[in-house]
């Protein structure tokens, strides 16, 4: 079985992880940058060594997006980046493991990522998101 691991970020995230101070957030050093590059490296190698990798891909900053919505029937194109607060996609990585149990397992480790000192994630939640990929199992219960 398939599963999508999606992380998530905001501008500010971007901002901060590009060196940028914003809205008292910290700027990533470039130590902090090494380490997080480091831990990331490994958690894909690891899952490259175990079998479970499969794809993996982050996410430019939300300035780069555009979103296009449907109002009184016509399609109405923004460009980004979006109120500071949204939080978008920022990376995925896809696994094939034997249960979705295993699938949590490995997102898990994602809880360890290091972040600089001080960093609070913005006073927000950390999240990362679990879900099966369509078609990669006959059935799934609801």
């Amino acid at each position: 079985m398939k599963y999508m691991i999606m992380m998530f970020g905001s501008q500010l995230d971007y901002d901060a992880i590009a060196g940028r101070v914003n809205e008292g957030r910290p700027a990533w050093s470039e130590e902090d940058m090494a380490a997080l590059h480091a831990f990331m490296e490994k958690w894909n190698d690891d899952l490259v060594q175990s079998g479970e990798f499969v794809d993996a891909c982050g996410m430019t900053a939300p300035v780069h997006a555009r979103r296009v919505e449907v109002r009184d029937g016509v399609p109405v194109v923004t460009d980004g980046p979006y109120p500071e607060s949204q939080e978008v996609l920022a990376g995925y990585t896809i696994v094939e493991c034997a249960s979705f149990d295993r699938a949590t397992e490995i997102a898990a480790r994602l809880a360890d990522t290091p972040a600089p000192a001080g960093e609070d994630l913005g006073g927000r939640a950390w999240y990362v998101d679990i879900r099966p990929v369509a078609g990669s199992a006959a059935e799934l219960e609801l």
